[in-house]
């Protein structure tokens, strides 16, 4: 079921499915900022990774002595979330463990997914409670991807990142789908990453963001038209573009966990990156989305 939430700038869609935003259009200017799920491209618009980030070895990881299998990004994503509470400007979703996912992740938890709208800023929030006896070990990431306006006078190519604070920061590289941890390096965000499909030829770009406030945008000279990602205090951020089938989308992820080193041992108490709650206790995290027209 599609759930709306709406001000006097933007209208959002989000559907029960995964929590997972579908579409965010400016009443200003009609036009669609999320990208549409092409099925021949990439079938999704802006999901939700829960209880990992990224992909595990051989899809399984052990806690415990036992082993589990759990696909990449988890579960959430194609999960049935119930609405727990709503405005005109604001939603609330919620999911909760049950028989199917304690099967691949054993865990008792509710996670809820907030969406608010201010002005012409989407705040997504995660809330992860912890309603196991013991300590908990989770991911949690957004997967947002937002359409990038080209035109037959407007390339790709046009668009560009920008980072705030402007410093360098470390890159992870990929071998294959895991963390290439001994080949990172320091990565010039500090000045301007031009978007191209040839970016992304070695899957996503995969930056540690460390302290707060950070935040990337995605932006063209050409006209007014911006996409703003604060990311809070998200440890990690992913830059993703399907290659070598493209298309005029791109995804800006905060990660509060991250795929496998190829270095792991599989096991999910010793696993980089993870998040380590205690019994009962609340894990709060989100990041912000501001849009601005073209033609503002």
């Amino acid at each position: 079921m599609d759930y709306i939430i709406k001000n006097s700038f933007l209208q959002v869609k989000i559907a029960s499915k995964g929590a997972e935003v579908q579409s965010v259009k400016s009443l200003h200017s009609g036009y669609e900022y999320i990208w549409q799920a092409d099925p021949k491209i990439w079938q999704r618009h802006a999901p939700i990774l829960f209880p990992i980030v990224g992909r595990l070895k051989n899809d399984e990881y052990t806690y415990q002595g036992k082993t589990y299998h759990l696909n990449q990004h988890g579960f959430a994503r194609d999960l049935e979330f119930s609405v727990e509470q709503q405005t005109a400007e604001s939603i609330t979703f919620l999911l909760t463990d049950n028989e199917q996912t304690r099967k691949v992740y054993p865990f008792s938890f509710e996670l809820r997914v907030n969406y608010n709208l201010l002005n012409n800023l989407l705040e997504e929030n995660f809330s992860v409670h912890n309603k196991s006896d013991g300590e908990m070990i989770f991911g949690i990431g957004g997967h947002p991807g937002f359409n990038i306006p080209t035109s037959a006078d407007l390339t790709k190519e046009d668009f560009y990142f920008s980072t705030k604070p402007s410093r360098a920061r470390v890159r992870i590289p990929l071998n294959g789908q895991f963390l290439d941890w001994a080949n990172r390096s320091l990565a010039s965000t500090n000045s301007l990453i031009t978007l191209s499909d040839h970016l992304f030829k070695d899957d996503a770009l995969i930056f540690q963001m460390r302290g707060h406030d950070n935040r990337i945008s995605l932006k063209t000279d050409a006209n007014n038209f911006h996409v703003n990602v604060w990311l809070r205090d998200a440890p990690f951020v992913g830059v993703w573009s399907q290659y070598p089938q493209t298309a005029d989308f791109v995804c800006i992820e905060p990660w509060w966990g991250i795929a496998d080193r190829t270095d792991t041992n599989q096991k999910l108490e010793e696993k980089y990156g993870m998040n380590h709650l205690e019994a009962g206790a609340i894990f709060t995290v989100g990041f912000s989305m501001a849009f601005h027209d073209r033609d503002e």
